[in-house]
This record gives C-alpha cells, structure tokens and sequence, in this order.
C-alpha cells in the first residue's frame, strides 16, 4: 500500500473551502495530510463493486418486501408503510449512498462491511477537498475516482425524470422545490446539507436551507418553512431516529405521503439498505459472492451457527453509526475492541472479521459513493495504530487519494 505525505492545508483555507470542523476534539487535524496511490485498476474495481452490490441491495430489499421480513431487520413497525410504498412509488428516488468496503490496495479483494444509504456524511470532504489537496500540491487533481458533484447533479435531475435520460429535466420541470434541512448545531451535517442544496441548484431546482425543528409538517399539505410550501424535503435525519425518538413526527410523514403532499429524500426504503442485518440477507441470496463476508444472526462457526470453531468476527448493531454498536471478537471469543454506546438495544447481526488495509500501523478504509452509479472514493484512516484502532469512529481521518 502506496501512502504519499502532502502539505497541508491550513486551517484558514480549510474554512474559505467551507470545511470548519479540521480540529479534532484531541487537537489533531481531521484532515490528513497525505494520499494514498491507487492503480486505474483499482479505481476501476471500487467503481465496478459499488455498481454490482447496488443491484444487490435492490433485490434483497425485493425479497424482503415480498416476505416481510422487517422484524428481522430491525425496522420500526411506524415506518413499514412508508418502506413499502417509497419502493412501490417510482417519484422517491434514492439520491446517494456510501459502500464502507475493506481490502481493494495490494490485490486484497474488495469485500462489503456496510452501505450508508440513508443520511451519510464524508461526502464534501470526498468531492471538494479531495480534489483541493491534490492540487495545493501540484498533483493533478483530476487523477482521482471522483465524479460526485456531477453525478449527484444527474441524480437530483432524475428526482424529475425518473429514468437515464436527465436531458428532459428543463422541459418537464415546473420549479418544485426542494428544502435541505439538518439538525442545529452539527457543522459536518450542515455543509453536507448545503454541498448538497448547491449541486441541486446548480442544475436549476429551486431551494432553500433550513434547520430541522424549525421545519413544519402538515399531514393534508406537505412540508413548510417560513410560511412556504416544499415538495420535496431532504433532511440529513435518520430514519430509524426519527421513529424511535419523534414518533409524532414519523406519524406525520406517513400521513403526508399518503396524501401525496410531499416526498422525502432519501426514501424511506433505504432503511432496508441501512440496517446491518441487510448483511446476513444478502448472504442467504448470495452466499459465497466474491464481494461479501459471511454474517448470521447468530455467532458466526466454522461449521455453522450452532457449533463447530468460532471465527474471527464483528458483532454490530442493526443501526449503529460512526463506528457506534460495533464489537470485534477474535476466534478465542475474546472481545479484541469495541464501541457500543447508545446503540446496545438494537439487534445484532455477526459478520466475519476482515482487516482493513493497514500501512504503519494504522488502518485504511475505502469508502466508495453512489448517486445511480458509483462515483467517488475516499479513505478513512484509524486515529490510533493497532487494535485501538481496529474500529473507526468519529475521531478517524479523511485522507485523499490520485489514480497513478
């Protein structure tokens, strides 16, 4: 594994570029001031996965649908009408995802962790400062697996028309608008928010930001912010919070699609792709698929669930996030690392255990997005070397990478 140091950027510049949390809590700069070197190869792989486990994801999602398998996921029962009908209704479309992979450096094959489907973030760091350290540097910054600014901007003309042809978008589109809204106080989620409002109305959709308590809801009228009416509404709020700690509100979404007043980005089918226990489905439908780690409701064995040597393993909860509800048990059973917080009542799913790309002790993970296609890679690279640093959490890097 090829990792190059780069200058820096400085934290003022990092802040012109729209970037204000670079300081770690511990001091340390969240953005790290290297690159790790692919092969066109190599980016051509993460770009194929991404594509391939998408389709996956989609017939899973299918199959459970089809034999209601939402308890197994871990899915809240307040939001299964919503599930069914975002997947029956062709208007909610998924605008983007992010494949947490490991392997894919040093002819390691590409093996699936998770996919944030629903509310995930790195997503400006990926696009904008990615291409910005490449070329502080004097690399050139367009040597890099990244598309997502113009592949995001496609897809948002898809929310219109519905399909691969986006040239239509002027033609059909009447000036729906779409309000961005996050949580107050939470500075990587509003610029993800922003980043995103920008793409969109970069490719002519009407826009407006806004924070999420002050967002109205109306069951008969659809989504409101200072007295106006939004048709869509993209909130970087996850849906399973949204369920168990605003009940109400989820009540209220629910009324809102069924009376067609509003749609909501992303849809609430990607639930089904957020929960982990999606692992253990997609293994059943597609076992030993090259792209896959086992999984198992129960603790994973040589010789199945029930007996036999245990394996290596991670044991996580169905919606834990930042590295949150995760526990890395070696074959003895001895837990190696973990990080369960807020997440221990969520149920758990065990996938085999499958090292990171490591280079000087620390780990390295590739994170591919999708927006119809795959589009972008990033890395996250451990705080800590060793096993302190086997789960990556909120205090992990973001390091840039360039295709040599």
């Amino acid at each position: 594994m090829q990792v190059t140091p780069l200058k820096p950027i400085t934290n003022d510049d990092l802040e012109k570029l729209g970037l204000s949390w670079h300081t770690d809590a511990d001091s340390t700069p969240y953005i790290e001031p290297e690159m790790v070197e692919i092969s066109e190869e190599e980016s051509e792989a993460f770009y194929e996965a991404g594509n391939e486990l998408y389709d996956m994801f989609c017939e899973a999602a299918q199959y459970v649908i089809d034999e209601k398998l939402y308890f197994e996921l871990d899915i809240p029962n307040s939001l299964i009408p919503m599930i069914e009908q975002s997947w029956e209704e062709e208007v909610h479309w998924h605008l983007y995802g992010r494949f947490d992979f490991s392997g894919g450096l040093d002819e390691k094959p590409i093996k699936l962790l998770e996919f944030n489907a629903d509310t995930p973030t790195l997503l400006y760091e990926s696009s904008v400062i990615a291409w910005a350290m490449l070329k502080a540097n004097g690399y050139d910054e367009n040597a890099q697996f990244n598309n997502i600014y113009e592949a995001l901007g496609e897809n948002f003309k898809r929310i219109i028309t519905l399909g691969e042809d986006t040239a239509r978008f002027s033609e059909i589109y009447e000036g729906w608008k779409i309000l961005f809204a996050s949580v107050k106080g939470n500075a990587e989620e509003e610029k993800t928010t922003r980043f995103l409002q920008e793409i969109a109305q970069s490719v002519g959709f009407a826009s407006e930001f806004g924070y999420i308590d002050e967002v109205k809801f109306s069951e008969s009228e659809g989504v409101f912010f200072n007295d106006e009416n939004y048709e869509f509404l993209f909130k970087l709020l996850p849906w399973e919070s949204i369920a168990i700690d605003e009940p109400e509100l989820a009540l209220l979404m629910r009324g809102i699609m069924q009376n067609k007043a509003g749609i909501f980005l992303n849809p609430a089918y990607t639930l089904l792709f957020q929960s982990k226990r999606m692992l253990k489905i997609l293994w059943d439908l597609f076992p030993n698929h090259p792209l896959l780690l086992p999984a198992s409701f129960e603790p994973l064995s040589n010789s199945g669930a029930n007996g036999g040597a245990k394996l290596a393993q991670v044991k996580k909860a169905s919606f834990g996030r930042e590295g949150g509800g995760v526990e890395i048990i070696d074959e003895s059973g001895a837990t190696l690392a973990q990080n369960i917080g807020e997440y221990a009542n969520f149920k758990p799913v065990y996938q085999e255990f499958c090292e990171l790309n490591e280079h000087n002790g620390f780990y390295y993970q590739p994170n591919v997005f999708f927006a119809y296609e795959s589009c972008g890679l990033g890395f996250r690279k451990s705080a800590k070397k060793g096993k302190e640093g086997l789960i990556l959490d909120n205090y992990s890097k973001f390091v840039s990478h360039r295709i040599v």
